[in-house]
């Protein structure tokens, strides 16, 4: 038996807002859309178009109030091919939220609070 992964779900409160982020920040585009026909909820999965593993975000209409993270422990990491371009695009749009030079990453956060690591391809 073999296992193979295919996506992390993530809740967000406004789902364009975090599709433009994951866009401008990631390159991370829509590979495909579900939404409740009662309207209750809607999944937008997200791809890098380079691998088969993605991101669905999910947006619940009667959830109030923002998502618990608990201590942030819990993120997705990317690998790019050029940090220090990614890194000027993320210190520009100001989403940088720590930075370990000493590791060679960094993370940014998300419009919900979560945080992404940035890696280099190689290290």
């Amino acid at each position: 038996m073999r296992f193979r992964l295919v996506h992390n779900n993530i809740n967000v409160k406004d789902l364009d807002r975090s599709v433009s982020f994951y866009d401008k920040a990631l390159g991370l585009t829509v590979t495909s859309r579900h939404k409740a026909a009662d309207g209750s909820f809607e999944l937008v999965f997200l791809g890098d178009g380079q691998t088969g593993h993605g991101i669905e975000l999910t947006w619940l209409r009667d959830k109030e109030g923002p998502y618990d993270l608990g201590d942030n422990e819990s993120h997705i990491a990317l690998k790019v091919d050029d940090f220090d371009k990614a890194f000027r695009l993320h210190k520009e749009m100001g989403c940088i939220v720590y930075e370990n030079k000493a590791m060679g990453l960094y993370f940014i956060e998300d419009p919900d609070g979560y945080w992404l690591e940035i890696l280099p391809e190689k290290r």
